[in-house]
């Protein structure tokens, strides 16, 4: 997602990200020493149990509150370990020398085995990963010329789906008779920002549908493929055509999805949205604005106060389109930022995009850099989310009943 005007610029980017983040740094020092502190409500429950399995409920709301409130500090040398922090937690410094390393959230809650599934598909939310395939530490070329664009990520898909991500913004395009994914310009996939075949990370979706039955995917796609039925021979190819959801089972006029324990026993665990019209007609890919509104990404959707909607989607409060899309994530993807921006900004742009859409919470929160944070991050939006839409709370561990 983002696209840029001319080729020359790529080579620009990672100067230019670097001197920002040095123009950036005593803001960044200022605001993260003293950060504000979100604390959640105490949980209000009901002692009330249901049947065997809310037991079972009652130590996952408890481990739950307990990683929410614990942000100790930690000494790892390694930014991505978990020593000295516990399960559910890794070791993390947002910028070194800012505000320390702590403790902080590394996955998200399992709504489905936290609560149940019986609801309809828009009735919850998930975390959602933008440029998911844009991964940190990947090797610099798969085509023998260095990668030169940014990364969003991380992690690579097989871990972002292990710790609670189930949404993957991803982008095609036609490169070497194949459909590969890539971060480029004028529709074109070119040596320096091509990532590497779509088949490999379609497959790790795949082994993730396989391994965990009761799960499901949205893929959205920003979508450069013209080869005829390019899409198709690609998830066919990884195996994911038992699991497509549909486009004659997608409600229209704002209704509601089936309930997820139907979509689970149907099989229909993966929904596909593409960002070209004609496909919902010539492949069956769902058309993404046909049933999901959106605000605008990149710098555009990241001001105080306000939630435009992106140009091609309907307005955000056209609730003729049951499904809401909530980008939180910078033009020009900065780790350091990110951690600012997953914490207290992103929060409060929950609330403001709540309005803009008609009152209506979103169902997807694509974010960069999706662990970063100085504390639940994007993780807690999410928690915040489905609180809000299954009990009105702001906090999904509030609707367990004890």
């Amino acid at each position: 997602m983002g696209r840029w005007v001319k080729p020359e610029v790529f080579p620009l980017l990672a100067p230019i990200t670097f001197v920002v983040g040095l123009c950036g740094f005593q803001l960044a020092r200022n605001l993260l020493t003293n950060p504000e502190v979100r604390v959640n409500k105490a949980h209000r429950t009901t002692a009330v149990l249901e049947n065997q399995k809310e037991g079972e409920k009652y130590a996952e709301h408890s481990f739950r509150q307990f990683l929410r409130t614990r942000r100790p500090e930690c000494s790892s040398s390694s930014s991505s370990s978990d020593e000295g922090c516990g399960e559910g937690l890794y070791c993390l410094s947002c910028t070194v020398g800012l505000s320390g390393r702590r403790c902080v959230r590394s996955s998200a809650t399992h709504i489905f085995n936290l609560l149940n599934n019986s609801l309809p598909f828009n009735k919850y939310a998930f975390l959602t990963t933008h440029n998911a395939f844009s991964i940190n530490g990947d090797p610099p070329s798969h085509t023998g010329v260095p990668n030169i664009v940014p990364r969003n990520q991380e992690d690579d898909v097989a871990h972002q789906l292990n710790n609670g991500v189930r949404g993957l913004m991803l982008d095609v395009y036609d490169y070497k008779g194949d459909v590969w994914l890539c971060h480029s310009f004028g529709g074109h996939c070119h040596d320096y920002t091509a990532f590497g075949p779509a088949l490999d990370t379609l497959k790790q979706i795949e082994a993730f549908l396989s391994a965990n039955p009761s799960e499901i995917i949205t893929i959205i796609l920003e979508d450069y493929v013209r080869a005829p039925s390019g899409l198709t021979k690609v998830f066919t190819d990884a195996g994911l055509m038992k699991y497509w959801f549909p486009v004659s089972s997608m409600p229209r006029g704002g209704g509601d999805w089936p309930p997820v324990r139907d979509m689970v026993a149907k099989n229909h665990r993966l929904l596909v949205f593409t960002s070209v019209r004609a496909k919902e007609q010539s492949e069956g890919i769902a058309y993404q604005w046909n049933y999901m509104v959106e605000n605008q990404y990149g710098d555009g959707g990241m001001k105080s106060g306000e939630c435009p909607s992106r140009g091609e989607s309907s307005p955000l409060n056209d609730t003729t389109k049951s499904l809401v899309l909530m980008n939180f994530f910078g033009s020009a993807p900065f780790e350091p930022a990110a951690c600012l921006q997953n914490s207290g900004p992103l929060m409060d742009m929950l609330d403001t995009c709540h309005a803009a859409a008609a009152n209506r919470w979103p169902n997807f929160l694509a974010v960069d850099f999706y662990k970063r944070s100085e504390g639940g991050g994007a993780f807690q939006a999410v928690d915040k989310l489905n609180g809000e839409l299954l009990c009105g709370k702001d906090d999904v561990n509030s609707c367990v009943r004890l």
